[in-house]
């Protein structure tokens, strides 16, 4: 078999192949790899601190879960809040800058055609290029057509543009945070806004009734039963009670205009927000998938998690320029003298075929990029164990609390049976003529102190219902990705 007449010049085009490919090894990846590892969601115990807590299949909480305190209002502003507010548009601002740096990223391993037309006019100086040339307008004309497509032999380009993409996601995610959080501080404020209303209608009942014993202590000291201390008491109890009821009404004021602010509204929108009037506190209830599906709910585990596998994707990026690029580039046209000959049959132009490039020393550009995508992997895996063991300690925080405070409703609940008994007996003694007007008032003050004790437990127990839900992913279903793991062993490799 005889050589083929073109073998010479394929050895000829290939060596250089080969040769880029042996001298690569001069930039090396050695000793540089990530050193941290995502923590698998089963190995954080949870049983025996959430022991006795319900478990269901479906205990996630709904999409609306602020809908179970059964307000009207509250559904209102809180839907309000998700359609207006300017926070939710810098999240949304945010990601769609991340999906235009993907589609960019993506852009750059693509062919690309672009082409140009140039006319120019020239006059070189007779010293320089003789009578011939020189003295003369010289005219050109250019059309061409140029060609380029960067080969993605190593998929580095490919794994940047993954990166990219993860880091899409993740601020995806995280725009659902912000609508997650947003709607969390709209039920918190209103229920701090339900428990003013309360504690100033507390206070105004107890100076209603220091006004009683003032009026009571006034008459018994004319008819000399008891002297002045007793008008002071009372004095210095409706002050007190004043202070209470000014203080609460300070506290609904800021409040209604902490909503507004959420709502994205001026201060006048929060005047026209009503008395709170909350119906119910859900009993908790977790899922049976604890804590392994909580990856798919909580949106800052969720978007950490897309943060490790861009991370993961980034090393693949920068290990994959230690290697020879290749890249196809052409340029095809017309060139002559003038238009008039720009189309004829001599006036075409044309070059074009792979060239490669390869590192040889850059003075540790490349090890100091691949280090430090290894240390954002290491910061994103940290950043994703600590949300995982963050989300945890919410969720049992928020079960622990509502226990807490369900046991301490009971008790209080007890106490003001105790306390309305005691009222009672009072006026029935003051109604059959062997009791005082003095012992019904004293009757009334232990009741007061324990309903403005069970207002402030009961919006304590709205407070750990809106976390549990929160820390439970506030009823969203998200997509993340399906290992970290898989792909930190990936970029290793």
């Amino acid at each position: 078999m005889f050589p083929s007449p073109h073998s010479g010049r394929v050895r000829a085009a290939i060596a250089p192949l080969f040769l880029a490919i042996a001298l690569a090894g001069c930039a090396s990846t050695g000793g540089l790899e990530p050193v941290a590892q995502p923590r698998d969601l089963d190995s954080h115990a949870t049983s025996r601190s959430l022991a006795g807590t319900p478990l269901s299949d479906a205990a996630f909480p709904a999409l609306d879960w602020w809908r179970a305190f059964g307000d009207p209002q509250l559904d209102a502003l809180v839907s309000e809040a998700l359609a207006g507010s300017p926070s939710l548009a810098a999240a949304d601002a945010r990601l769609r800058k991340a999906r235009a740096q993907a589609s960019l990223a993506d852009a750059t391993r693509k062919p690309s055609v672009g082409g140009s037309a140039q006319y120019a006019v020239a006059q070189l100086p007779e010293s320089l290029a003789g009578d011939e040339l020189g003295g003369k307008l010289l005219h050109n004309a250019l059309l061409t057509l140029n060609f380029d497509w960067p080969l993605d032999v190593w998929g580095g380009k490919r794994a940047e543009y993954e990166a990219a993409l993860g880091q899409a996601r993740a601020s995806q995610v995280e725009a659902q945070a912000a609508r997650l959080g947003l709607a969390a501080n709209v039920a918190r404020s209103y229920i701090a806004l339900a428990q003013a209303f309360e504690a100033k209608d507390v206070a105004l009942r107890e100076q209603e009734r220091s006004e009683r014993l003032l009026q009571l202590g006034r008459q018994r000291v004319e008819a000399g039963i008891d002297g002045t201390l007793a008008l002071r008491n009372a004095e210095t109890a409706i002050a007190t009670a004043k202070a209470q009821a000014e203080a609460a009404q300070q506290q609904i004021d800021a409040l209604r205009n902490a909503i507004a602010a959420l709502l994205g509204q001026g201060p006048d929108r929060g005047l026209d927000i009503a008395r709170p009037q909350l119906l119910q506190a859900p009993a908790p209830a977790l899922p049976g998938v604890l804590p392994s599906e909580l990856l798919g709910h909580r949106p800052d585990v969720v978007a950490a998690r897309w943060r490790v596998e861009a991370a993961a994707q980034g090393i693949r990026s920068a290990k994959a320029q230690f290697r020879p690029s290749v890249d196809l580039s052409g340029l095809v046209g017309l060139a002559a003298t003038g238009f008039s000959d720009l189309f004829a049959s001599d006036a075409a132009l044309g070059f074009g075929g792979p060239a490669i490039s390869l590192p040889i020393f850059d003075g540790g550009r490349l090890r100091s990029n691949l280090d430090a995508r290894d240390a954002d992997y290491d910061l994103a895996v940290a950043t994703y164990n600590q949300g995982v063991v963050d989300a945890l300690h919410e969720v049992t925080d928020a079960v622990q609390a509502i226990r807490s405070l369900d046991a301490q409703e009971r008790s209080l609940a007890e106490a003001h049976d105790a306390a309305n008994a005691a009222l009672q007996l009072a006026q029935s003694r003051y109604e059959a003529g062997v009791g005082t007007q003095l012992e019904v008032l004293s009757a009334q003050r232990p009741l007061l102190q324990i309903e403005q004790q069970q207002a402030a437990l009961r919006a304590q127990r709205y407070q750990a219902t809106v976390q549990l839900d929160r820390a439970l992913g506030g009823g969203l279903d998200l997509d993340a990705p399906a290992s970290a793991s898989a792909a930190a062993s990936e970029s290793h490799s």
